[in-house]
């Protein structure tokens, strides 16, 4: 089986150890026998779809600072970027998004100064920048499980009424710091504000962006060959007792 992985201008959003989460993707596939192909998409590039070639299986989009996703809004909003990430997205294609990336594919990003960056509206939320920087550790309870992560973010992410969030808050700020939610789900794509990176710590996670990737992909249901996690799994495990 093969994998093609689009990495969403990773040369712009890629602050603390977003990169890792291409690689833990990328081990964990090879780990099984999967190829798998990383295709960067930034600035002027296009996002290859079938009349062009090899299709996207798997979205990854990283944070970064308010100058990079000025121009990367720009790019999604004259490019067709934005429509077609959103059509995969439709039709299942797993896609993750952390912090900066996950802000420009809500409905908006209002910074503190200048105008509003508007995003592809993929996720039913919107962000604004709040006066207080959230950092530390963060720890929630989610579909898979308990998820642990490093946040590091002044936006504050609102979810619109009857959105799905990726999980509830244990310990840390969260989307917004006040309602204890983290992140918003939309049928595979999950945006989210756990740096650190977030993949190679939460194993499931990641297998279930794999899973789901491949499924879309081959068309049938896929069960992935178990892996030896038992470091990882000490190591999540210890982060959530101390930070719980």
């Amino acid at each position: 089986m093969k994998l093609t992985i689009g990495y969403l201008y990773g040369d712009l959003m890629n602050i603390y150890g977003d990169t890792g989460n291409i690689i833990a993707l990328k081990k964990r596939a090879q780990w099984r026998g999967i190829e798998v192909t990383v295709k960067n998409i930034s600035i002027g590039d296009r996002i290859p779809t079938s009349d062009v070639g090899t299709q996207i299986d798997l979205y990854f989009f990283g944070g970064g600072q308010d100058q990079a996703q000025k121009s990367v809004a720009r790019d999604l909003a004259v490019s067709s970027k934005g429509k077609v990430i959103k059509q995969d997205v439709e039709r299942g294609v797993p896609l993750l998004a952390i912090c900066g990336g996950y802000q420009l594919l809500g409905e908006f990003y209002k910074p503190h100064h200048g105008q509003k960056l508007p995003g592809i509206e993929l996720f039913p939320a919107y962000t604004v920048a709040g006066d207080k920087r959230m950092i530390g550790n963060i720890v929630i309870e989610s579909m898979f499980g308990k998820l642990v992560g490093f946040e590091n973010h002044s936006g504050k992410t609102f979810l619109k009424k009857g959105s799905l969030p990726a999980g509830m808050v244990i310990c840390g700020f969260g989307n917004n710091g006040k309602d204890k939610t983290e992140g918003c789900i939309y049928k595979n794509a999950i945006g989210c504000y756990m740096h650190g990176s977030l993949l190679p710590k939460n194993p499931k996670l990641t297998d279930w962006l794999l899973k789901k990737a491949l499924e879309v992909k081959y068309g049938k249901d896929i069960n992935l060959e178990p892996l030896d996690d038992t470091l990882e799994f000490q190591a999540q495990i210890t982060a959530i007792k101390k930070f719980s």
